[in-house]
């Protein structure tokens, strides 16, 4: 019978099942339970649970519009998970620099600023993935006293609170202070502030 298949043809094509099988089902599989052993919360989405339901994860970001609520940074994709894209928008592009300035003007009218106060820069800019689930201290602060009337409290109140569930920079040297939206509301729902 006449060898249709030269050897290094069928050499060839078992070299690549096996790598295959390595890299396509065996290394997952191992990454994946060694994952779910060492880092089960992570690995499994870091998920918030509240009287048994999912409420969210503590990795991706949520939009909070109502009042009585933090709002965390804005979303290039308003928060749509199938689109994790960013604008791509440069500092001198002049639809990102007008979408600024209308997000700073609309920051201060909701938190009650002076037309002149500062505005932190994550409270009027995206994040590239549109799912920071973080803002400053800063930003959190300047947001006190719009959560704290929404819901009847002291401000002083709600400002400890937000002071509680800060954390700190990464390593104590990068980044700055923040909060992490989805947490310090649900801290405000449980009446943590009141």
């Amino acid at each position: 019978m006449l060898n249709l298949i030269p050897h290094d043809v069928l050499k060839s094509i078992r070299i690549t099942l096996v790598f295959g099988l390595i890299g396509g089902v065996i290394y997952p599989l191992v990454i994946t339970g060694v994952s779910q052993v060492a880092f089960h919360d992570q690995a499994s989405g870091s998920l918030v649970v509240v009287n048994g339901q999912v409420v969210g994860s503590s990795l991706i970001g949520q939009n909070f519009s109502a009042d009585k609520y933090f709002q965390g940074r804005q979303s290039a994709n308003k928060y749509d998970a199938s689109n994790s894209l960013g604008s791509n928008l440069g500092p001198s592009n002049q639809t990102l620099i007008n979408n600024v300035a209308s997000a700073a003007r609309s920051y201060r009218q909701a938190n009650g600023l002076g037309p002149n106060d500062q505005v932190p820069v994550d409270a009027v800019t995206a994040d590239f993935t549109g799912f920071d689930p973080d803002i400053s201290e800063a930003n959190a602060l300047l947001q006190v006293n719009r959560v704290a009337n929404a819901r009847g409290l002291s401000p002083a109140k709600v400002r400890a609170l937000v002071e509680k569930y800060v954390h700190g920079r990464i390593l104590w040297i990068f980044g700055e202070p923040y909060v992490n939206v989805l947490e310090v509301n649900l801290a405000l729902d449980r009446g943590e502030a009141g």
